[in-house]
């Protein structure tokens, strides 16, 4: 089972540069697709992004700020559930999961909060790191494997990011983000990349602004974490850096079945 999971800031934008073309030949072998910050509902989308011919195609989207936030999940295999709400307040189509019955697997895609702009923000980040760690923990202890991947919106160690000691305090790598994700290491889940690249300073996320990618200053936020007891089955994680279009790489892991 490939997973493939892509901020693509703006799916409009990405269709319209052909970047969705590329993409789709590269990664459109993957039984999973998650799509983050779509900033449109699925009947502005393109056909082929709204309601993919060879996908099960299901949306989350923002009810009140519209163009804003937004996600996605393909799957090739039509899923007994699908489910978009946690513990926590939110308006703003951040989560969508597949449950599987049969097979006791739940995947999930998710665009979690910048944490930047204040307090208030900074909290919501984290309340929502822990429903969102309440929810999969549920589904464990029912006895399911989990899958998750998104844009976490989190550097967790300094080879994640090109400027670590710079960046120390900012709302994407600070002590309680970074923490967050040591508790999902901790609770029994991999971070799929890491685990097969240990030493790789690879980035799947690059600030526009300042032309950071030409000289890869970046950061490595977005994610495929699998829980531990589908590690044996875990064969591939890569970081698709020749994928552009959007400040984000697409990012993916492979899970043999």
């Amino acid at each position: 089972m490939k997973v493939v999971s892509w901020n693509v800031n703006g799916a409009r934008a990405v269709h319209r540069k052909g970047a969705w073309d590329t993409f789709v030949k590269r990664c459109g072998d993957a039984d999973v697709i998650g799509l983050q910050e779509l900033k449109a509902t699925p009947e502005q989308l393109p056909e082929e992004m709204g309601d993919p011919a060879q996908f099960n195609a299901f949306f989350n989207v923002p009810t009140q700020k519209k163009g804003y936030s937004g996600v996605a999940l393909y799957v090739t295999e039509e899923p007994d559930r699908v489910l978009t709400e946690l513990d926590v307040p939110d308006t703003e189509g951040r989560f969508v999961a597949a449950v599987y019955e049969r097979r006791k697997l739940v995947i999930a895609n998710v665009y979690f909060p910048n944490g930047g702009g204040g307090e208030e923000r900074m909290a919501y980040k984290l309340d929502y790191y822990d429903a969102f760690l309440s929810f999969i923990e549920n589904w464990r202890r029912a006895g399911y494997s989990v899958l998750f991947m998104g844009d976490v919106n989190a550097a967790h160690e300094p080879i994640d990011l090109a400027h670590p000691t710079a960046n120390e305090g900012t709302p994407g790598y600070n002590p309680d983000v970074r923490a967050w994700i040591d508790e999902v290491v901790r609770a029994g889940y991999t971070d799929t990349f890491r685990h097969l690249h240990p030493r790789a300073a690879t980035y799947s996320y690059w600030d526009l602004k300042t032309r950071a990618r030409e000289r890869d200053v970046g950061w490595r936020i977005d994610y495929v974490f699998c829980s531990n007891d589908l590690l044996p089955q875990l064969t591939d994680a890569a970081i698709h850096g020749d994928i552009f279009g959007s400040d984000h790489c697409p990012v993916s892991a492979t899970i043999a079945e």
